[in-house]
């Protein structure tokens, strides 16, 4: 799922997702990030094209999540006490 800027507005709304989506960007991007091109705390990829295979199908190519798929995904973490590293 790409992140947008009305992806990102819609969590900014909701204080109470703000720790869990930050454990969740969090646990998407790879250890030792700094080592590697782009030199950014983004995630990889192949592991997002393949995680958006896994949940919408088709080729991952285009983003399909929207910031309702984002908030629910976010609400379910959260209810659920889902745990990342």
């Amino acid at each position: 799922m790409l992140l947008t800027p009305s992806m990102v507005l819609a969590v900014a709304r909701r204080p109470h997702l703000w720790s869990t989506a930050a454990r969740a960007y969090r646990s998407m991007v790879p250890d030792r990030w700094w080592s590697r091109r782009p030199y950014l705390p983004v995630p990889d990829r192949d592991w997002m094209r393949f995680r958006l295979v896994t949940a919408y199908g088709g080729t991952g190519d285009a983003p399909p999540g929207s910031e309702d798929d984002l908030l629910a995904w976010l609400a379910w973490m959260q209810d659920t006490s889902f745990t990342l590293r």
